[in-house]
């Protein structure tokens, strides 16, 4: 595991100073392009690449880029953008990313059997360009890439009453699954009617479809936070599928959106491109009433999304509202209250709620994280003839900080650290124990806040 820490690092390092070396390269070239002119000819010629260079939403030349989610989701227009943003002639580049190397440990106390201990590092990394097509086209691409197979092992990182997905045959429970190595690669193309309407298709394979509010990754609440909700396959649990196609309309602040995709989670094969199967549906409305809120509802109809229940059909309804409040010069506060219901036919409605927040100030960043989720004995690997068919309430919060400590080109590094205190049935404690304790300690590194007209 230290060498594929070491490995990341690199990797991380390496990118970092490529891509600081392109921007200077292309920097000094503009220098030089505007030194032979005057300074009238300068500053019109730079106004005309501002004209041509879309600074834009990723799928509409009329909203700010601060709205791009992920997939085709909204943020609030005052949410904070983490990235480093390069300029060509014609194309706008964007880039994303965080990692955290870290020590976690699901059961400090070792109150029961389930929990696990792990030096690990969660990562992605994203890509996006876009550029105009005429005066009213917009073109957008979109790549994202993640190292987890490689960081986290085939049965990913421990995470107390975590499940979804497998590993060699058995299902992954208190585990969070790594991600595929290709996450997204999406194309899209929007035509702009007028400054309120918008049409827009998107594809990716693989991509996200429109289902559910902004994955946790891209949340501003949540970036700070090295772990993957429980409630992951509630909300996230399609923001990775190897086939779908979307079409969207905007008109003012409203958005509807229809999606074909395929159900089927990705497989076990982190590296590979699964069969596109185009099986399943949704539908979302999107409304940003304002600046600093985003709300979505949206209804899912999945088929066979678990490879090990493979005649099990969910039905999923997820109802979302993220709020976004700048307070001054890299000060922020960022949450996100979420709900979601898995159905299946002759199961239970299993629900979960999500509440979470984030303060930043400066180099410093606290964060919170409360959710709530029913979890039955199947899906936590119980015999149902000893733990019965009823569904446990599990509850779970989480409390964690940031502190920038280092400063690398357009990157930051911070040392954080967190601790998480589960609640469920008494049922439960001779497995987890009662009221067990996570902990972890973490070097977060993670592109620096961008500058916002």
């Amino acid at each position: 595991m230290n060498l594929k820490l070491t490995l990341l690092t690199v990797l991380i390092i390496g990118a970092a100073s490529s891509v600081q070396a392109q921007h200077e390269m292309h920097m000094q070239s503009k220098k030089d392009t505007v030194s032979a002119k005057t300074d009238t000819a300068a500053n019109h010629a730079h106004n005309n690449m501002d004209a041509g260079t879309p600074m834009s939403h990723s799928y509409s030349l009329n909203l700010p880029m601060s709205r791009n989610g992920s997939g085709t989701s909204w943020l609030p227009d005052a949410a904070p953008m983490y990235g480093i943003k390069l300029h060509s002639k014609k194309w706008m580049y964007m880039l994303h990313g965080n990692v955290a190397l870290r020590y976690t440990n699901q059961d400090i106390a070792n109150k029961g059997s389930r929990g696990g201990d792990k030096f690990d590092a969660p990562n992605w990394f994203m890509a996006m360009g876009q550029r105009k097509v005429g005066e009213k086209g917009l073109f957008h691409f979109g790549a994202m890439i993640s190292f987890d197979r490689l960081t986290e092992g085939g049965a990913g990182y421990p995470l107390l009453f975590q499940t979804g997905e497998s590993w060699k045959g058995n299902p992954l429970v208190d585990k969070q699954h790594p991600h595929d190595l290709f996450s997204e690669l999406s194309v899209a193309y929007t035509h702009s009617f007028s400054k309120k309407a918008d049409l827009t298709f998107y594809f990716g394979y693989p991509g996200e479809p429109a289902l559910g509010s902004v994955a946790f990754m891209h949340r501003p609440s949540a970036l700070a936070n090295p772990d993957a909700p429980i409630s992951h396959h509630w909300n996230d649990g399609t923001h990775i599928t190897f086939g779908v196609a979307t079409l969207g309309f905007r008109y003012d602040k409203f958005k509807i959106e229809a999606s074909s995709f395929t159900g089927r989670e990705p497989d076990e094969n982190r590296f590979d491109f699964d069969k596109p199967r185009f099986d399943s549906y949704s539908a979302r409305l999107s409304f940003n009433p304002n600046k600093n809120w985003a709300l979505q509802v949206s209804q899912g109809w999945i088929k066979s999304p678990e490879l090990l229940h493979n005649n099990e059909n969910v039905n999923r309804t997820i109802a979302s509202a993220i709020y976004a409040l700048p307070i001054g010069d890299e000060q922020n506060l960022n949450a996100t209250a979420l709900w979601g219901l898995n159905k299946s036919k002759g199961h239970s409605g299993e629900n979960a709620a999500l509440i979470e927040a984030a303060y930043r100030r400066k180099k410093l960043s606290l964060y919170s994280r409360y959710e709530w989720v029913q979890k039955s004995a199947e899906e936590l690997n119980l015999n149902e003839n000893t733990f019965g068919k009823d569904l446990f309430g599990v509850n779970v919060l989480s409390l964690g900080v940031n502190y920038d400590v280092f400063k690398f080109s357009k990157f930051r590094s911070a040392i954080g650290g967190q601790f998480s205190i589960y609640n469920t049935k008494s049922a439960l404690d001779n497995l987890y124990g009662k009221n067990p304790i996570g902990g972890q300690i973490f070097i977060r590194i993670y592109p620096k806040l961008m500058k916002m007209n």
